[in-house]
């Protein structure tokens, strides 16, 4: 069960929308809070401490693209993008933006609770399940470059430029292939552990989600040294050249 302080800051500028996931919300015992647009968003989010932001992408003035992207910017806060988009094109888009994960209008409660739930999971370590004996030989910490990461505490830093952070879907990518270092991980598998059931999800996605985190880890993204691709296996980290601490 989730922490029911949690407060989950829904962006939505359609009443009976924002009046029903604020009752999801309230249900799974968590703390709502709404706003109908952006800027009244960045209000909020000035005065109240928030876990999750729940945006809607089509918003009046500041889209709510760009304010996922302008948040992401300044915080590592877990945020769920909204849409009513649907085409394959959308859905990687969905990913591209600054977002952990996305829900496509008109959806399930249970479909919306459970992408919450999992991002909530992802990014903050206090709600994420004790490890399992399967995963008792994983690294507690990656040295990739110019990155030192922390997956026990799940904290990411660049040395060179410590503005710089990964979103809870970057992190937890690289928390999938850091528990079989060396060893491909096919797209299905990393499709699964990202509770990616839904059949809007495609291969496709996680090759979006590589690319974002080959730009950000590797110094040369074209020529990756770390984030490798095996034909016809799916991704592996390469530690030959990185450094792996017990």
């Amino acid at each position: 069960m989730l922490n029911e302080r949690i407060r989950i800051l829904i962006v939505e500028d359609d009443p009976d929308m924002a009046e029903l996931i604020s009752d999801l919300v309230e249900a799974e015992g968590w703390i709502p809070l709404t706003a109908a647009s952006a800027e009244a968003a960045a209000g909020v989010l000035a005065r109240e401490s928030v876990h999750l932001v729940l945006v809607d992408h089509n918003l009046p003035g500041i889209s709510g693209r760009v304010f996922a992207q302008r948040l992401r910017a300044q915080t590592n806060i877990g945020i769920v993008m909204v849409t009513a988009a649907g085409s394959a094109a959308d859905r990687v888009l969905g990913l591209e933006t600054a977002a952990d994960d996305y829900v496509v209008k008109p959806f399930e409660p249970i479909e919306l609770t459970a992408r919450i739930k999992a991002v909530l999971r992802r990014t903050i370590p206090s709600l994420k399940p004790e490890r399992d004996s399967e995963r008792e030989h994983e690294p507690a910490s990656l040295k990739l470059g110019d990155w030192s990461v922390d997956l026990a505490n799940r904290r990411a830093v660049c040395r060179t430029d410590p503005a710089k952070s990964l979103t809870g879907a970057e992190f937890a990518l690289l928390e999938i292939l850091a528990e079989t270092p060396n060893i491909p991980v096919s797209r299905a598998h990393i499709l699964d552990r990202l509770g990616a059931e839904s059949d809007r999800y495609i291969d496709r996605n996680v090759d979006v989600l590589v690319l974002r985190l080959r730009r950000k880890i590797e110094r040369n993204p074209d020529l990756p040294r770390h984030i490798k691709t095996r034909r016809g296996k799916g991704y592996v980290l390469d530690t030959d050249d990185g450094e792996l601490s017990p």
